[in-house]
C-alpha cells in the first residue's frame, strides 16, 4: 500500500488517508438521498437511481484513486442533476433516456478534450489572480452549501413588487440548534489541533442529534426485497438509455441545434466545475506541487497526476450516464478530506468502498443529518478563503474579475457561472485597456462561449 500510493512521498499515512476518506464520504453522502429525489421527478425509478448514484460514485472515485492517485471523490453533480430534470426533461421536452444519452456524449467530449490536452491548456490560460479568486470563491460556495443544506437561512428573493429579506434561522428548530453545536465543536477541535477533528465533529454532532430528535434511529430500517427490485429497475434504465436514448436523440434533424446546444451546456458546466475544484483545492493543499506549476508555466503541463485526474473525471461522466444518472463529476466536498490530511488515492479508494457499503447501509448513511455535515462545509469555506490574500485588490483590473468569480459562485449557487462571469469581465477590461493581446486565446474563446451560453439560456 505504501509503495502503490507513495504515502511517505506525499507526507501522509494509512490512518490519515482513511480518516480523510470517511470525512469526505460523510460530507457528500447526502447525494445518495438527494440525487434520486431530483432525478426521480423525471419518472425514473428512485430505487434504481439510488443504485446508479452508488455505482457511478464508487466507480468514478475508484478510478480517481487508483489511476490518478489523488484524494478526490466523484458523484452526480448538484446543479447538473437539476438542469437534467427541470430544464432538459421538463423544459425542453426530452425523455429521461434522451437526456442520459446527452450526458453520455458530454462524457465522450470531455474525454476527447482531456486526451488532446485541451483541458490542461484551459488551466494554463487562467491568470494567477483568477486562480486564487476561484479558490476563495469555492470556499464561499462550500460555506453557502453548508448553511443552505442545514436550513440556517431563509432567503427571500427580490421581485418587481419590492424586496424580501434574508433571515437567520439559527434557533428556530432543533436541527438548526444542532448545526450551531456542530459548528462550535468543529471550531474547538480544530483550534485544539485534534487529529481527525472534522470527522469527530460529524460523529459527535450526529450522536447529540439523537436525544434532540433530529436523528431518528427508527428510520434505520431496510427491506431486502427493495434492493432486488432496484437492481431490476436499474437494468431497465441501462437498456433504454442505450436502445432508445441515443437513436432517438439524433433521429429528428430539426432538433439537432437544441440537442447540440444542450450537450454543450452540460460539457461547459462539467469542465469548469472540475477545473475550478482542482485549482481551488489543489493549489492550497499542494496536491499539485510547485514543480507541476513550473512545468505548466513552461508549457509542459501539470504532472501525470493532473492529467490522470482530469481523465478519470471525464470517463466517470459517460459511465454514470450508462448507469442511469446525470453528470458524474469531482466533488468540491473532497476539500473536507483534503483538509483532514488526505493527499493520495487511498482517500478516494476509502470513499469508493464506503459508497459500495452504503448499498446495504443506506438507511444508516442517511442518519447523518445536514446539521452535522453543514458545519464542516462552513469551516472548509473559512480555510479556503485564505486564497483571497494573494489577490491584488488595489488593482481594479484584477479586483473586478476576482470579485465576480468569488461572489457569483455563491450568489448563483454555481461554480461555472462564477468562472464564466469572471472570464467575461477579464476580457472586457483588457479590451478597454487596449491589452487584449495579454489574454490567452483559450481564455478569450472560453469567455465568448460562456457569453453565448448565457444568451442562449436567456432565449
Amino acid at each position: 500500500m505504501e509503495k502503490f500510493f507513495k504515502l511517505k512521498h506525499y507526507g501522509t499515512n494509512v490512518r490519515t488517508e482513511i480518516v480523510a476518506g470517511f470525512t469526505t464520504f460523510f460530507t457528500m453522502a447526502y447525494i445518495l438521498i438527494v440525487n434520486p429525489g431530483i432525478l426521480g421527478n423525471t419518472g425514473l425509478d428512485k430505487g434504481a437511481l439510488f443504485l446508479a448514484t452508488v455505482f457511478a460514485s464508487a466507480i468514478g472515485t475508484l478510478v480517481m484513486g487508483l489511476f490518478a492517485n489523488v484524494p478526490y471523490a466523484l458523484a452526480p453533480g448538484m446543479g447538473l442533476n437539476a438542469f437534467f430534470t427541470f430544464v432538459v426533461v421538463f423544459g425542453l421536452g426530452f425523455t429521461p433516456y434522451e437526456a442520459l444519452a446527452m450526458v453520455f456524449v458530454c462524457g465522450l467530449i470531455n474525454i476527447f478534450i482531456t486526451v488532446t490536452r485541451i483541458r490542461k491548456h484551459i488551466v494554463k490560460s487562467i491568470p494567477l489572480s483568477l486562480q486564487h479568486a476561484i479558490g476563495g470563491g469555492i470556499g464561499l460556495f462550500i460555506a453557502f452549501i453548508g448553511f443552505n443544506d442545514a436550513k440556517m437561512l431563509l432567503l427571500a428573493p427580490f421581485s418587481e413588487f419590492g424586496t424580501g429579506y434574508t433571515e437567520l434561522l439559527a434557533f428556530k428548530s432543533p436541527s438548526q440548534v444542532l448545526f450551531i453545536i456542530g459548528l462550535v465543536l468543529a471550531i474547538v477541535l480544530l483550534a485544539k489541533k485534534v487529529k481527525g477533528a472534522l470527522l469527530i465533529s460529524i460523529v459527535l454532532t450526529t450522536l447529540i442529534g439523537i436525544p434532540m430528535g433530529v436523528v431518528k434511529l427508527s428510520s434505520a430500517s431496510i427491506d431486502p426485497n427493495a434492493v432486488g427490485a432496484a437492481f431490476t429497475a436499474l437494468g431497465g434504465i441501462f437498456g433504454k438509455a442505450v436502445t432508445e436514448g441515443l437513436p432517438s436523440l439524433f433521429a429528428d434533424a430539426s432538433r439537432l441545434p437544441i440537442v447540440l446546444t444542450t450537450i454543450f451546456a452540460f460539457s461547459l458546466s462539467d469542465t469548469f466545475d472540475t477545473i475550478g475544484t482542482f485549482i481551488g483545492t489543489g493549489r492550497r493543499s499542494g496536491i499539485f506541487s510547485a514543480e507541476d506549476e513550473k512545468a505548466l508555466n513552461e508549457g509542459k503541463g501539470f504532472s501525470s497526476r493532473m492529467d490522470k485526474a482530469l481523465f478519470a473525471d471525464s470517463i466517470a461522466t459517460s459511465i454514470g450516464a450508462l448507469l442511469g444518472t446525470s453528470n458524474t463529476t469531482t466533488y468540491i466536498e473532497s476539500a473536507a478530506g483534503i483538509e483532514e490530511g488526505g493527499r493520495t488515492g487511498l482517500t478516494a479508494v476509502t470513499v469508493a468502498v464506503l459508497f459500495l457499503v452504503s448499498i446495504v447501509a443506506a438507511p444508516f448513511v442517511g442518519l447523518v443529518p445536514a446539521s452535522a455535515t453543514g458545519p464542516i462545509l462552513v469551516i472548509i469555506g473559512v480555510l479556503m478563503a485564505s486564497s483571497f490574500a494573494d489577490i491584488e485588490w488595489s488593482n481594479f483590473a484584477e479586483a473586478v474579475p476576482a470579485f465576480f468569480a468569488a461572489a457569483f459562485m455563491a450568489f448563483f449557487y454555481n461554480i461555472s457561472y462564477g468562472i464564466g462571469f469572471a472570464f467575461i469581465a477579464y476580457v472586457v477590461i483588457k479590451l478597454v485597456q487596449g491589452k487584449l493581446k495579454e489574454v490567452h486565446p483559450i481564455l478569450l474563446v472560453s469567455a465568448l462561449l460562456f457569453l453565448a451560453n448565457f444568451v442562449l439560456a436567456a432565449l
